[in-house]
């Protein structure tokens, strides 16, 4: 059975092997800050907050005290995975907005929708995206809000999300945005990404069980 596959856009650390988006700042400038982007401090206890979010929902699932420490050493990254991923949900919304892109929710739950027909259900599809990718269940529609808007943004342009046009519109927003990553938590090489997971890409295909486009 021919399926036509769709690019759903999984937000993980290893953007920055794609492009370079994101600049480290070594300064104290911002005492507390993980990083600020656009003048927006992103503090270290909303950060905190949101590792917390993943490490609750990985407990929930995974009762089993010598399977869970398991998966917090195979997610040992999971903080500066986080700050990256809200890093570039700003810079993304950003490049979207400067294009006059904007996500309904209509749209967002008709996504959904399709992916949890994929996946079993709602329960699944949490589960996988927690598993997966480190997003908990309560992020999961912010997620797929920003997926929506890297489709509409590189449809716009006239290219995919791996092409050299999209990543531009992205690094422009970053310039725009002044980032100002606390070397604490990673530094970014514009050639190459500092991570070990640089390999990585940030993009995951998502095969949907109808074929049928995910977006109104």
């Amino acid at each position: 059975m021919h399926r036509r596959r769709r690019t759903a856009l999984v937000l993980t650390a290893a953007i920055a092997a794609a492009a370079p988006l994101l600049t480290a700042c070594g300064s104290d400038a911002h005492p507390g800050a993980a990083a600020v982007v656009g003048g927006q401090r992103i503090t270290v206890a909303q950060l905190e907050n949101r590792v917390e979010e993943v490490r609750t929902a990985q407990r929930a699932a995974v009762p089993d005290e010598t399977q869970y420490q398991q998966v917090v050493s195979s997610t040992s990254s999971l903080t500066r995975d986080t700050l990256h991923n809200m890093v570039l949900d700003r810079v993304l919304h950003r490049a979207a907005r400067d294009e006059g892109i904007t996500v309904t929710r209509k749209e967002i739950q008709q996504m959904r929708a399709s992916l949890e027909q994929q996946a079993g259900g709602s329960t699944g599809l949490e589960t996988a995206w927690l598993q997966k990718y480190g997003i908990a269940p309560a992020r999961l529609d912010d997620n797929l809000r920003l997926q929506l808007e890297a489709q509409k943004l590189a449809a716009k342009l006239g290219t995919d999300t791996s092409r050299p046009a999209f990543w531009k519109a992205l690094s422009g927003a970053s310039e725009e945005l002044h980032v100002d990553l606390n070397p604490r938590y990673g530094a970014w090489d514009v050639q190459k990404s500092s991570r070990v997971d640089a390999e990585t890409p940030w993009v995951r295909e998502v095969t949907t069980a109808d074929g049928k486009p995910l977006t109104a």
